[in-house]
This record gives C-alpha cells, structure tokens and sequence, in this order.
C-alpha cells in the first residue's frame, strides 16, 4: 500500500491510523534515508495513543518507554549500532515484552519484518512532502493503517 503524506497533517493522520490499530507485539518499523520523516511519524503515533509531553527523539539513548500508553510502547532508534548483535546487549527483548515497539532503522538492528506483527513502512522524499510505502505482516492483514 502506498500512502500519500503531502503535509505534517497527513503525517498526524496516518500516525493515529497506525495508533489506532496498534497491538501489544506489534512492530512500526520505520525506514527511509535521513530527513525523511521517520521520527515525526513515530512521534505522531506516540501523540496519537495519548502521550502529551514532548517526544525526544531516542538517536542518543537508542530506547525511549512510554509505559502508561495502551498499548505501552517502545520507541527505539538503532540508527548508531554498528551490528544487530547490539540490540541483545541493550535487552531489546525485555523493553518489549508486554508492549508495542516503534524502529526507527530497523535494517541496523537486523531487521523485524520476519515478526507476523511487524508493520514496514518506509517512508520517501516527495516533493514537499512524503509517500509512505507500507507492507503489513501477517497479523496486521485486516487492519488497515
């Protein structure tokens, strides 16, 4: 699926789609090169399931919990690990069970597509704006973001 996102409206807009039908083990896995929109995206979906501070982006500390949400969610950037290996080192798993969790360069942390739960979008330059290629895993098939 392809989704236009001409304005950081649109962009609010698919962030609460994506809020909406977000499950506990679910992944949001976020791509695309820098400036392209991914932490904007996730800070959408955060704003979306009722966060109300401010979102830091997680470049430095890699992993950001938002416990009280519903789903309670993770947001991790793995855009400075060198191996995927790293992510065990960080206890990844851990932060995850019992939550949702938003990667931003999952690629660098060895990608999640393989999970049933795991959400791909990857999202482009468009002019002004973005275009958001979207590839749902299994368990996400009937749940239209």
């Amino acid at each position: 699926m392809i989704v236009d996102l001409p304005d950081i409206a649109a962009m609010e807009v698919f962030g609460a789609r994506i809020a909406g039908q977000l499950r506990v083990g679910d992944v949001v896995a976020l791509s695309g090169d820098l400036g392209a929109g991914k932490t904007t995206l996730a800070r959408a979906i955060i704003a979306a399931l009722g966060h109300r501070s401010e979102v830091p982006s997680p470049t430095f500390t890699i992993i950001e919990t938002y416990d009280a949400l519903d789903p309670p969610l993770v947001h991790a950037d793995f855009y400075r690990l060198e191996r995927p290996g790293e992510i065990e080192e960080l206890g990844l798993d851990d932060y995850r069970e019992g939550a949702a969790l938003i990667a931003e360069w999952p690629e660098n942390a060895g990608g999640f597509a393989q999970e049933p739960g795991c959400l791909s979008v990857t999202l482009e330059n468009a002019g002004e704006g973005r275009t958001a290629i979207v590839l749902p895993g299994s368990s996400w098939l009937g749940r239209e973001p």
